[in-house]
């Protein structure tokens, strides 16, 4: 069974920097692209970042471009997004996605899985 468990979400000040984590089971975990979204309240999902399957390429939403750095550890089967410099406009539900396909690029529109999210809020 696909499992992917995020975590490290909180409330977090404007400027501040939060680092989430999705842990994988159920699959090859160095075998898939991954990818981060997020649902801010009463609007639709956004996609934020994509890795590819090795790690060695990314994309990036444009608003966080500079900001967040998408990351994984295939050993741990764990992803990773570094969130620096946070705002007000990134307060949302957190979703790491499985992309059927090994690259960033299809991972950024396409996916077969997504976990059940964690919350950050940035207030101050």
């Amino acid at each position: 069974e696909v499992q992917l468990v995020e975590s490290g979400g909180g409330l977090v000040q404007p400027g501040g920097s939060l680092r989430l984590s999705c842990v994988a089971s159920g699959f090859i975990f160095g075998d898939y692209a991954m990818s981060w979204v997020r649902q801010a309240p009463g609007k639709e999902f956004q996609w934020v970042s994509s890795i590819n399957s090795n790690g060695l390429i990314d994309r990036y939403e444009d608003s966080v471009k500079g900001r967040f750095t998408i990351s994984r550890d295939n050993a741990k089967n764990t992803l990773y997004l570094q969130m620096n410099s946070v705002q007000h406009e990134d307060t949302g539900v957190y979703y790491c996605r499985r992309s059927p396909s090994t690259t960033a690029y299809v991972a950024s529109m396409d996916y077969d899985y997504r976990g059940q999210g964690t919350q950050v809020t940035v207030s101050s």
